[in-house]
């Protein structure tokens, strides 16, 4: 199962108390103090993993909890400091206090690490006390607690080109037959109803990321729809490839209606570099509407039946991706 927001509570680990204690030795009948400090309470730690691509699992478990560092032992020693709690989250994920939305962490890289909260110090031994005018403390200090957050976590996936369009565009059709992706495919609408990734080979060793959108319906920036909830993941890509059915009644008509939909949720992606693709055309090749010519960008007609305009679309593709910027530099969401 997809999911691309949820929230979690951490807990890191509180630390251990220091010990009050004296040497006891033969012929020593009036040892120093030799106890020792608590460790560390473990840290929440939260890992961006490749082999992540859902915040389905982390949703279910909701809380997480690192362990309490032990308490200061005798003879100066230090007690084991509590183990981190790590969390694997998929690329992309954006971490907010779900309390006050400060954005705490945006995990693009593969392995970026973050502590999200800190376990506690330790306390101290009495034979941190020990001084020239008092010879034999008595006392100690306890561990402090370790951080505690909500965290509002949002998944925005990261690729370089994502195809928009209505439903039953032929958006599946297209990321399955240019790439290893695998979406369902079917003759009714809303077939798409989670973001599927596809690597795209350019040949000579080049390729790129190509993300299908869950089809979008006129009034989608407004909550209308499927398309809404993931509007997000077009912000990380680095180009739009705008898809419409070619035998449909008025493709060009569609086409406005996207652009209309992604201006209201964020006005900055119409910025992206973009490409219109005429899907579908199976049984021949439709005429262009002449207004797609205004749009000042390639306009390849395809079929994912015959492979017609496939290369054309996967070149234009990759040099586009080439040139775009994401959301996520140095942009920021209005949302």
């Amino acid at each position: 199962m997809f999911l691309d927001e949820t929230t979690i509570e951490v807990i890191a680990g509180k630390g251990g108390d220091g010990m009050v204690s004296f040497r006891h030795e033969k012929y020593v009948p009036m040892g120093g103090p030799s106890g020792g400090n608590g460790g560390r309470g473990g840290h929440v730690i939260l890992v961006a993993s490749k082999d992540r691509h859902t915040l389905y699992d982390i949703g279910q478990a909701r809380i997480f909890k690192a362990e309490h560092g032990e308490k200061g032992g005798t003879g100066d020693c230090t007690g084991r400091s509590g183990k981190d709690e790590i969390i694997l989250l998929p690329i992309g994920t954006l971490v907010k206090d779900a309390d006050t939305g400060e954005v705490l962490a945006d995990l693009k890289r593969n392995k970026q690490e973050v502590v999200i909260a800190e376990g506690g110090r330790g306390g101290a031994g009495n034979t941190a006390f020990k001084s020239s005018r008092n010879q034999a403390p008595r006392q100690s200090t306890p561990g402090a607690p370790g951080g505690r957050r909500r965290l509002a976590l949002e998944l925005k996936l990261l690729a370089d080109c994502g195809l928009v369009g209505f439903p039953n565009a032929g958006k599946s059709s297209l990321i399955r037959k240019v790439s290893s992706a695998t979406p369902k495919v079917a003759d009714y609408p809303f077939t798409t109803l989670k973001p599927a990734l596809g690597v795209v080979s350019v040949g000579a060793g080049a390729s790129f990321v190509l993300v299908d959108i869950p089809g979008l319906i006129e009034g989608a920036a407004e909550g209308k729809g499927l398309g809404h909830r993931f509007l997000r993941h077009i912000e990380r890509t680095r180009c739009l490839v705008f898809t419409m059915d070619a035998s449909g009644k008025d493709p060009y008509g569609e086409y406005k209606i996207l652009r209309k939909e992604l201006e209201k949720f964020h006005p900055l992606l119409l910025e992206k570099p973009k490409l219109i693709v005429l899907t579908k055309n199976d049984l021949g090749t439709y005429a262009v509407d002449k207004r797609f010519k205004k749009e000042k960008c390639a306009v390849i007609q395809t079929s994912s039946m015959t492979g017609l305009g496939l290369t054309e679309f996967k070149r234009e593709a990759y040099a586009l991706s080439r040139e775009g910027k994401a959301v996520g530099d140095g942009w920021s969401t209005p949302r």
